[in-house]
């Protein structure tokens, strides 16, 4: 890239991060809003994965966009370039990453077993599983994330600012092979795995579904999900697959772009920063592409959810709050009228015994 083509990519990254910020973050909280307590058409297993994926989405937001890009591309010396927090915002970045990717491969799982037999309906059909669950992913994540606070060092670098040279501490990567090894596994925990999985089972999921339409009745399958079920199974499987098509799409490059760097260009003297290097370039807009997956969400959910846009046009509008609180004064005076009225034919007609056939006893 040419000078004016350099500067032009770094303004654009300038831009593009605070944009994510602002956009993604009231995007994830207001998703978590719809999807817990508006009446979007999910099973109550998607309710709690999709929720637990729009929060974890949001830290990612906040500790990686936020704190780490936003302020890299606008501060000359952001916060975390000092201890502890070096290590702390490693920790927080990869725990959040790990908590997201491993959330879809999860969910991805749970739907592939509901569908293959009715035993694992039953047991992962319970919220209270499904909630220890989403505990037991984040907790791990952020457990196995611990070593990722150990791989940088804060250290002294001579730097130009302004024209004027100046030593300023920078929170640097460890060059030491344990440091690589950490690196190696987050990489393939993070991305190489989870990528993988989701697209097995994606693919058994869709080859399940071919499979039943191809040996069963559109009766007999309704008999099979239930009638009552099917409508809900069927809108939680599209929304996962297109959140997987997402994830792997937008994951990929990251993953693809981090391994090059890491076998071909892992070299101290390497600038990660000089934008003549393709594949600088090309590691950046991977970058951009994967922090892109944890702000998209809300989107794709109005894309490919008929109800999920429906509550949100009504939620806009206040339309459904509206019609709640009028069904529930009808109901309520339909009750007391209902009370009054047994009362009075209880008091208007009294009852009348008769008793026959009595035998005397001694």
């Amino acid at each position: 890239m040419e000078g004016a083509s350099i500067s032009v990519f770094v303004t654009m990254q300038k831009i593009y991060y605070p944009l994510l910020c602002i956009v993604g973050i009231p995007a994830n909280l207001f998703t978590f809003y719809m999807i817990c307590f508006r009446k979007c058409g999910m099973s109550n297993t998607a309710i709690v994965y999709l929720s637990c994926l729009a929060i974890v989405d949001t830290f990612y937001v906040v500790w990686v966009i936020l704190l780490d890009l936003t302020l890299t591309f606008w501060t000359v010396q952001p916060f975390w370039h000092s201890n502890p927090w070096c290590g702390i915002l490693g920790f927080l970045q990869y725990g959040s990453l790990y908590s997201s990717s491993w959330i879809v491969v999860v969910f991805t799982i749970e739907r592939y077993l509901v569908l293959r037999s009715t035993a694992s309906k039953q047991n992962f059909s319970q919220t209270w599983d499904t909630k220890m669950f989403c505990t037991a992913i984040v907790l791990l994540s952020h457990l196995v994330s611990v070593p990722m606070g150990w791989i940088n060092i804060v250290t002294p670098v001579n730097l130009t600012v302004h024209g004027e040279n100046m030593t300023l501490p920078r929170c640097r990567y460890r060059n030491h092979t344990y440091s690589t090894v950490i690196v190696w596994i987050a990489t393939f925990l993070s991305g190489g795995i989870p990528i993988v999985l989701v697209i097995i089972f994606n693919y058994l999921i869709g080859y399940h579904l071919c499979r039943a339409s191809n040996l069963f009745t559109k009766e007999e399958r309704r008999i099979m999900y239930g009638r009552n079920t099917r409508g809900t199974l069927t809108r939680t499987i599209f929304i996962l697959g297109t959140v997987s098509v997402a994830f792997v799409v937008l994951s990929l490059p990251r993953f693809v772009t981090y391994c090059i760097l890491r076998t071909r260009y892992n070299d101290e003297s390497f600038n990660r920063n000089d934008y003549s290097i393709p594949i600088n370039v090309a590691g950046d807009v991977a970058n951009m592409l994967q922090n892109l997956n944890s702000t998209t969400n809300f989107l794709l959910y109005c894309m490919v959810s008929h109800r999920f846009r429906q509550e949100l046009v009504q939620a806009m509008t206040c339309k459904a709050k509206a019609r709640e609180l009028s069904t529930l004064l009808n109901h309520t005076t339909m009750k007391v009228f209902s009370v009054v009225n047994h009362k009075a034919s209880l008091s208007s007609s009294p009852v009348t015994v008769v008793l026959t056939s009595l035998k005397q006893t001694e």
